[in-house]
């Protein structure tokens, strides 16, 4: 627990009203949308650069944690305080500072939601591309420290390729401005860079520069329905190799398919697998690679082929591959949801042998598992669906876990893509980063000696299992 004079002196910086240590409030802000619960001392709500300062400085002085949250729309328990202290909600710097399209570039506070900059955006005929799946709740400043991208990132990349400059808070309370307003910089160390997915461990962002991109004038979607898993990853791999770079391609599993279809009514072909392709450009441009897109599904093997240019139709097809992890309940009236293994990167040519490991190993053990994702650059989502309140359901699903991970490292690949790590993906990370740890806990401790912003996250994961903490009825201990 904090003590109230430490408490008295941060209430100085920030008034009464955003500022609080009620119960009520601080157990609000003990969870994101990750399956892990904490329970923080205080939630403060900044206005600016000097606030964060000033809050830290003292934070440091007195050894209390200190935990930066954004929307509270991760996956992994990034902004989960694990550790008590305080959590510094970041949603009241919410100003678009500046958008100069001359420059290609706008620069944000990290509340700003990524739908809202998208708006602001539109009218100038850019747009930020990220397109994380949350959207419309997402703030900057989470979408930097967890370098979040989503179905767009095979053409136009994640958060990381954008940021060109920001500015951010050491853990005593130093200002350090990093980066630059321009597009090219060379100039020592990327500070701005190695804050990007650091998960709020390094320092607290309060400003960010932000390249921005011209917006496509027209776009067309396909829908390949195949046979199997095996057949779509050889499309995957084939339309890339034509060469084509779709602006997205997503991948569902027959487990996903069958879900969506009878949460809502069975908007999509009844198949083993299926891809949903996206093209966008100059609209010459889409006509012809969307006629490729036909051409090589059909020669990949598959059993039907849709295309379209209606808006409508696409965003109906869109909005059902997003529907994924709701639909999963209706397969089993009782059970839910949860996110575990569920943010795999691999070579794009080993989707296939990923998709089909998963599938085995989740029957081995018995759990139902949603396989999907952003196929065409290597990211998958895998969504299990599971009875909370079951003690021996929970155990089940963190053995899956480990096997799922062990797969995706054996098949050359990465435990998140886009989510961050967190602490649902830290022990394996801890395993697949081994030889870059004992760097990263230098760069932690010389940027943050007194471990006090977001302490137990990435290399600090102290538990050997990641089943505990969690915000469901049914609480296994850790082994």
């Amino acid at each position: 627990m904090m003590d109230q004079d430490t408490v008295e002196r941060i209430r100085a910086v920030t008034g009464e009203e955003r500022c609080s240590t009620s119960r009520a409030r601080t157990y609000a802000y003990g969870f994101d949308a990750s399956i892990y619960r904490g329970q923080a001392d205080m939630v403060v709500q900044p206005l600016s650069t000097e606030e964060v300062s000033a809050i830290l400085a003292i934070a440091n002085e007195r050894r209390v944690p200190v935990v930066p949250r954004g929307g509270g729309t991760g996956l992994c328990g990034s902004a989960v305080p694990v550790k008590g202290g305080i959590v510094m909600d970041m949603g009241r710097m919410d100003r678009i500072e500046r958008i100069s399209v001359n420059d290609l570039l706008c620069v944000v506070q990290p509340g700003v939601v990524y739908d809202e900059l998208n708006r602001a955006l539109a009218p100038h005929g850019f747009f930020f591309p990220p397109s994380p799946g949350s959207g419309e709740a997402c703030q900057i400043g989470g979408m930097v420290a967890l370098n979040a991208s989503g179905m767009r990132a095979v053409k136009y990349g994640a958060t990381r390729d954008y940021v060109l400059g920001m500015t951010f808070v050491k853990a005593d309370g130093e200002v350090v401005r990093a980066g630059t307003g321009t597009l090219k910089d060379s100039s020592g160390y990327q500070l701005a860079r190695l804050m990007v997915a650091s998960e709020g461990t390094l320092g607290v962002i309060t400003e960010v520069t932000l390249k921005v991109s011209p917006r496509p004038k027209a776009s067309a979607m396909a829908l390949a329905a195949f046979d199997g898993p095996e057949r779509a990853g050889e499309f995957v791999a084939a339309l890339i190799a034509e060469p084509l770079i779709p602006s997205s391609l997503e991948l569902m599993d027959s487990v996903s398919i069958d879900a969506v279809n009878r949460a809502l009514g069975g908007p999509l072909p009844d198949c083993n697998a299926l891809c949903m392709v996206e093209v966008d450009g100059e609209p010459e441009i889409v006509v012809k690679e969307l006629r490729t897109v036909e051409e090589v599904a059909r020669r990949s093997g598959a059993v039907s082929v849709e295309s379209t240019v209606d808006r409508g139709q696409m965003a109906s097809w869109s909005s059902s591959r997003q529907a994924v992890m709701t639909s999963l309940s209706s397969l089993r009236p009782g059970s839910s949801s949860v996110s575990l293994a569920d943010d795999m990167v691999l070579p794009i040519s080993r989707i296939p042998d990923a998709v089909k490991a998963y599938q085995e190993i989740a029957e081995r053990h018995g759990v139902t598992v949603a396989t999907y994702g952003h196929a065409a650059d290597g990211n998958l989502h895998t969504k299990m669906l599971i009875d909370t309140r079951d003690e021996e359901q929970w155990k089940a699903a963190e053995r899956t876990v480990r096997e799922i991970f062990q797969a995706t490292l054996a098949l050359g690949g990465s435990v998140s893509g886009e989510h961050g790590v967190g602490m649902s993906k830290a022990p394996d990370f801890i395993i697949e980063r081994s030889s870059a740890i004992p760097t990263m806990v230098a760069i932690k401790k010389a940027m943050d000696p007194n471990n006090i912003l977001n302490p137990g996250k990435l290399q600090q994961w102290e538990s050997p299992g990641i089943i505990g903490d969690l915000r469901y009825p049914c609480d296994p201990p850790r082994d």
